[in-house]
């Protein structure tokens, strides 16, 4: 089977060691996360964890079944990129002397739509919102200025059906009550 790229969302009650719990399925089946993101969904007390692997349609399928399994666990999906709407953060730390210096770094700011966060003496934040293929290709262009620091976020991400995490909520709270 071809491994494809698959985001995953996996939404749950927000507890203590549960980050731990979810990231072990993924460990003892030897699959690499190639991004994680943690943050509040719309619904109270309710947690995303946005993952991005690259396995086998078959494996993320089992994966989303074992996730699912863990009792704080509310529901988790897989996507593939085209049914998302998603994006990446990345910062870089270039030294202030070489954007001045010449207007080539300004230009090549400019070109990639990025913006200019925080000007120091001796550094310039430069922020780039993207996929990873864009802030890797400024990466690319940045680093003869003398990248002093770079990071990148995971991936966040909105799948694209109009099914919400509101409506499976209540779905299961329906459920709950009717046995």
């Amino acid at each position: 089977m071809m491994n494809k790229r698959y985001t995953l969302s996996v939404f749950t009650e927000d507890r203590v060691g549960l980050l731990n719990r979810v990231t072990i399925i993924f460990t003892r089946r030897k699959i690499n996360i190639e991004s994680i993101a943690a943050s509040e969904s719309e619904v109270e007390n309710v947690h995303r964890y946005t993952i991005v692997i690259n396995e086998s349609a078959d494996t993320v399928n089992k994966v989303v079944l074992q996730l699912e399994k863990q009792v704080e666990v509310i529901r988790a999906f897989y996507h593939e990129d085209d049914a998302i709407v998603y994006q990446e953060l990345a910062l870089y730390k270039l030294p202030t002397e070489m954007l001045l210096a010449g207007q080539d770094a300004e230009k090549i700011v400019r070109s990639h739509h990025a913006r200019v966060l925080a000007v120091e003496a001796d550094f310039t934040v430069i922020e780039k919102t993207g996929h990873k293929e864009e802030t890797q290709a400024l990466f690319d262009e940045l680093k003869p200025f003398g990248i002093l620091e770079f990071v990148r976020s995971g991936r966040i991400a909105i799948s694209k059906p109009m099914r919400t995490l509101t409506s499976i909520v209540n779905e299961l709270e329906n459920k709950i009550n009717q046995n």
